[in-house]
């Protein structure tokens, strides 16, 4: 191990005569031990371009290294640690086109070593071939089942970064097992940085002294702390391994296309409790798409479902497909009042329901300029939430409120 440590400490030092610059988090990174290695940091402290050039030098070091780099979606791949890999080897000059499989995201070294890139909503990859590292890239976007099925399948070292915004499962499973390192990283490791950006960085410091959002923010973002998010809607809910086989009351649906996701939540009623279970959550669905996913999820004609009153045409489409839709009564403040709702009790929800997890962990009210609280929750985090919104609303709500009930 040392000597492998050594070895590649000087094929990074060489790295000084190209574009590249060896910043404090690639040297922190190259000397931890452990073989669960945990990263959390703020923005722009270089988690991603400290990780990755670790592993370049590792896959040519030692022929035949199987590496993965995985997060939540392809998109954000492309958008993150794809292109920073990339652009790494490209400004390192090892980067060579005839290498680098862009059907399987693959780059392969003349060692025969490769470094893959998948997102964890394909299953296949999560529970299929094993591998010496893995990379876990923004790890509080991904569920602890998903991670799990990756560890266990790699023999070797994990790398797991992500921006603390709040806790979620790493602070749970990996506090105290014993194989983990942890370290913080800041911008100020970030010798790479533009000095611009690290003036605007700076700014939340002074800011924070008056404000508790800008407190909050310097916490996470200054300083790679673990902070709160302020304000979050939801906190009475919990995970349950899977829905109940009988017992649904129905479903919610909200339409996206291009940007925002369709989502479909199916709700149960089962042993005094109420639970949700994801079935979809995709972009790009036309509706024949929308009624096959449903369909072969086991949504039957006979069960209501729920959608956006504002897509009349869809909701007859997908009728006419062999579902059973009901266009939503959307009132005054119909948005609070499906909070409202759904605060009422405590509700369960499946794990498989990453996304709607994910939007339960990040939906807040939303704040001013000044940091303060607004009786509105954030455009965000809120496909699979309105979707649910929109069954509770419409068996659950009030006729009173002007929401209609069907039995």
């Amino acid at each position: 191990m040392r000597k492998l440590i050594i070895t590649i400490g000087i094929i990074l030092s060489a790295l000084a005569m190209s574009d590249f610059i060896r910043t404090t988090a690639i040297n922190k990174i190259l000397a931890m031990e452990a073989r669960k290695k945990v990263i959390p940091g703020g923005t722009s402290a270089g988690k991603t371009f400290g990780i990755l050039p670790v592993l370049i030098n590792k896959a040519i070091v030692i022929p035949g290294l199987e590496i993965s780099v995985v997060s939540e979606s392809i998109p954000h791949l492309r958008k993150g640690a794809m292109k920073d890999f990339i652009k790494i080897m490209r400004s390192t000059g090892r980067f060579f086109e005839q290498r680098w499989n862009r059907t399987h995201l693959t780059y392969t070294f003349a060692n025969g070593s490769f470094i893959e890139f998948f997102s964890v909503d394909q299953e296949s990859r999560v529970r299929g071939p094993r591998r010496n590292i893995l990379y876990i890239n923004e790890a509080n976007n991904i569920t602890f089942e998903t991670y799990y099925q990756l560890a266990i399948r790699t023999n070797g070292d994990i790398f797991i970064d992500f921006n603390p915004t709040s806790g979620f499962w790493v602070h749970e499973e990996l506090a105290d097992d014993p194989d983990v390192e942890w370290l913080t990283l800041t911008y100020k490791d970030n010798e790479a940085l533009d000095p611009t950006i690290v003036n605007e960085i700076e700014k939340a410091k002074e800011k924070a002294k008056t404000s508790s959002y800008w407190a909050n923010w310097w916490k996470v973002y200054g300083l790679g702390q673990t902070g709160n998010l302020e304000g979050t809607i939801f906190s009475n809910w919990s995970i349950v391994d899977e829905a109940p086989t009988s017992g649904m009351f129905g479903y919610g649906l909200d339409f996206g296309y291009s940007n925002d996701p369709t989502a479909l939540v199916a709700g149960y009623q089962s042993d005094g409790k109420r639970i949700f279970d994801e079935v979809i959550y995709q972009t790009g669905l036309l509706n024949s798409d929308i009624a096959r996913l449903a369909k072969a999820e086991g949504i039957q004609q006979y069960q209501y479902g729920f959608a956006d009153s504002a897509e009349p045409k869809s909701i007859a489409e997908l009728n006419r497909s062999g579902l059973s839709l009901k266009p939503v009564s959307k009132g005054k403040d119909s948005i609070n009042f499906g909070i409202n709702l759904l605060q009422q009790e405590k509700f369960y929800v499946t794990k498989r329901s990453a996304n709607l997890i994910k939007e339960l962990r990040n939906y807040r009210w939303d704040s001013d300029r000044q940091g303060n609280k607004i009786n509105r929750p954030i455009d965000n985090f809120n496909h699979a939430i309105d979707a649910m919104r929109y069954l509770m609303m419409e068996k659950v709500g009030s006729p009173k409120a002007g929401i209609r009930i069907y039995a």
